[in-house]
Parts: structure tokens; sequence; C-alpha cells
């Protein structure tokens, strides 16, 4: 089904695209997060099998069709958490369920344990906060990340003949069916001279200069108060499985929900995933 609607919303510095499934007054409003590289596109086919609920899909800064930051800026994960902060304001949102995928789902974690009033629940696909660091590694990472920041100074974003092409390489890069990459190329590609090429801002590929520890994590972690499901695709990401157990004793009313498929399971196989996330909403 296609949305009933096109985002288009400003917050400080940018303008926010997204997609939009069911009608204001549907019910409680789904706030869906993508992953790295990905957009709103992630949730085209999960969204229509939710009844009674309004999904909001947004392409967070840099990605698909919103806006890339200003020159000399850069995109940290703490950043990330701010822009979808920003959004929710700018769409009024007092209260709403976050649905996030990977980056996503990291960010919809810190925003649960940030402004826990505002989130009545939250379903995490393949994902759980943050990638971390130790602090000791601060240093080496400031500095690779410096050294990369130069390295993408020139945009060399690769052009494709054709969707086809640029749907065959995100198969290949992505590990998703050929339909899921058909979904992800469109929103993920603009014409230029010679065919298309990615959207993304190239500079998303710049590493973080610093990152959380798991102290930082375990602290937003805490303060959880939602419902939250976690939803782990059984040849998913390999997270760790030491440093994944500590972070779900954390969460008060965490369940654990595995599911067969891929990191991108939702797109691949939503109805695996719908379920789950129906729960939440009629519960609210």
């Amino acid at each position: 089904m296609q949305p009933t609607s096109q985002l288009s919303v400003e917050i400080p510095g940018h303008t926010i695209a997204g997609q939009v499934w069911g009608e204001e007054r549907a019910g409680p409003t789904v706030l869906a997060l993508h992953g790295w590289l990905d957009s709103s596109a992630s949730f085209a086919r999960l969204a229509p099998l939710l009844r009674d609920a309004r999904i909001i899909a947004v392409d967070l800064p840099g990605h698909g069709a919103s806006s890339h930051k200003a020159p000399g800026s850069s995109y940290h994960f703490v950043d990330a958490v701010c822009d979808a902060v920003a959004i929710m304001d700018a769409l009024g949102l007092e209260r709403t369920i976050l649905l996030g995928h990977s980056m996503g789902a990291g960010i919809s974690s810190l925003i649960a344990g940030l402004l826990p009033s505002r989130v009545g629940a939250a379903c995490l696909v393949e994902g759980l906060g943050p990638l971390t660091d130790e602090p000791q590694g601060a240093a080496t990472r400031l500095a690779e990340s410096l050294k990369q920041q130069h390295k993408h100074q020139k945009d060399r974003r690769r052009v494709f003949p054709t969707l086809d092409d640029a749907a065959s390489r995100l198969e290949l890069a992505q590990q998703v069916s050929p339909a899921s990459a058909a979904i992800l190329a469109a929103r993920a590609t603009e014409p230029v001279d010679g065919g298309l090429r990615w959207r993304a801002d190239p500079r998303l590929r710049i590493p973080s200069r610093v990152r959380f520890t798991e102290a930082h994590v375990h602290a937003f972690l805490s303060a959880i108060e939602a419902p939250v499901r976690l939803i782990q695709a059984t040849q998913g990401f390999p997270f760790d499985e030491e440093t994944m157990r500590a972070r779900v004793a954390l969460v008060r009313q965490l369940e654990i929900v595995k599911v067969p498929g891929h990191h991108h399971v939702h797109l691949d196989s939503p109805e695996h995933v719908a379920p789950v996330l129906q729960d939440l909403i009629d519960a609210m």
C-alpha cells in the first residue's frame, strides 16, 4: 500500500522528509527511525500491515529526501538523537511509540531513557543502544575521524546507469531480497548526468569523533520506563552477547522476540515484525 501522504517538516537547520501511513486520528502515532544509510523506505512494507495507528517514517538528516547538513558540519550519533527529538517537537508528538531499526533502534533507545514521559512504547529491530568505545580508544578514534573527514571533502558518490544497477548493489551490500533492494534504491538515488547517484550525504561515512562508553549507554537504558520489544533476527547483526545481556538486564519492561531473517527483517519479512509492534499499538 502506498503512503497516505508525504511528509515535509522543518527542524533547526534542516528540512526533514518522510512518508506517512494512516490518518492523523487513526490512533497512536508511531515514529519510525531507519538505520544508517537507509531511509523511510525501510518501513514501506511493514507500515501497511499495521492497523489503528498513524505511522510516520522520516528520513534522518543527510538520508533519503531530507536535506544535507551545511558545509563544515558533521554527523555524529549524539547529533542524530538530538535531531530525532527535534523532529518529535516539530511534529507535536507529546507521546509516541518509537520504532527503530539498527542505528534508528539505537537512537530510539536513548530517547526512551532521555524522555520517558513522551515514549509510550518502543519496538527496536536489531539494536539496543549505539556502538560504544572504551575511553582509552578516544585518541585513536578522533584521529581516524579527522583523517576520514579530509578524505570525504570531495563528493565521490558513485553513478549507476539504471535503478536496477543501484538496486543490485544494495542487494549485495545490505543482504536484502531483490524486492527490498528495489524499494530502498528508489528512495536512495537521485538523477544526475549519466544515470543515478546515491542521495545520502557522503559525510555520513565519516566515523564519529567520539562514541559513548557502555556506562553512558547503561545510564540511558536504566531510565527507560516504557515497555520495549527487542526484535532479533536469527541471521542478524552479530552483537557481542555479553554486552547485549548487560544492556537487556537494565530495561525493566523488555521482552526479546527472535524472528527468522537477516538484519533488514522488518523489510524482507515484515509479517514477522508486524504482530510484535501491533501488540504495543493495541496496548496504548
